[in-house]
């Protein structure tokens, strides 16, 4: 309502005593396109009925979620795979039209892990790129390449030992660790190049450089690995920091021994 410049909010309401009274409903006038009025017990029926007070919908359809909570250490992932038969057992019994999905954290899980592979080829293709830009060489980029697997070794006996799943939050780790053990490949490459570039023969480039770098990528590597520890302790991040640590410790000792090695193959170097 409007009185000169006020505005007055009105709020009409019926009687309290017609709130309950549902026979009321049927006599209530309903205005039709012709401008005639019918009241609503001439267009409609009246019945008591049950009805759920709230109506969750998934994907804009009416769904009934079943909810719960892994107990101790046991991994969303594990109940799943655990509970597939009798879950498949059960879809088939479902009438058509409706189905079984799985939501929380597994399906938040699957996501993470379909974005991370689309960005796949864009990855190795940087990676590459930079790799190039700091070696100058395809053959030697490739060669530091090939030492990022070897962290998968620790990464599965660090896993095992503190009881972590395997999931996207490890996984995450393992990306980062790759980075990790090939920076340390791409420091020693590039000291046997300089040593190379310096008058040193290969054989004696390749021993030399090993030996000297030896304690700056242990030393960098034992950093990365203890500053790990207060994320081990975390519930969300304890699969990266094992992840991170168990990997990072035996790839920096296999790197030291293979890739001196695989570099003298890679590039038929021999004693002289």
């Amino acid at each position: 309502f409007r009185e000169n410049d006020l505005l007055i909010d009105v709020v009409l309401r019926t009687p309290r005593s017609e709130h309950r009274d549902v026979d009321a409903l049927k006599s209530l006038p309903i205005g039709s396109f012709n401008g005639q009025s019918v009241t609503l017990g001439q267009i409609a029926s009246f019945a008591p009925v049950f009805e759920d007070g709230v109506i969750w919908r998934r994907d804009r359809l009416p769904t009934i979620a079943v909810r719960g909570d892994p107990v101790g250490k046991i991994q969303p992932d594990t109940i799943i795979a655990a509970l597939a038969p009798q879950v498949t057992q059960f879809q088939a019994q479902l009438p058509p039209g409706f189905r079984l999905e799985v939501g929380g954290p597994v399906e938040s899980s699957a996501k993470a892990n379909a974005a991370i592979g689309a960005s796949w080829p864009l990855i190795v293709i940087t990676t590459l790129s930079l790799l190039m830009l700091q070696l100058g060489s395809f053959s030697r980029s490739v060669l530091v390449v090939l030492t990022a697997p070897l962290g998968i070794i620790g990464v599965a006996i660090a896993l095992l030992v503190s009881s972590q799943p395997m999931g996207f939050v490890a996984l995450l780790g393992i990306i980062s660790l790759s980075g990790m053990i090939m920076r340390n490949s791409v420091i020693l490459v590039d000291q046997i190049q300089q040593d190379i570039a310096r008058g040193l023969s290969q054989w004696n480039a390749i021993i030399e450089s090993t030996v000297r770098r030896m304690r700056p990528i242990s030393l960098t590597a034992a950093a990365a690995a203890l500053a790990m520890i207060p994320l081990s302790r975390s519930i969300f991040w304890g699969p990266m920091a094992f992840a991170v640590m168990g990997g990072l410790v035996a790839a920096t000792f296999l790197t030291l021994f293979f890739l001196p090695a695989l570099y003298a193959a890679w590039f038929r170097v021999k004693n002289e």
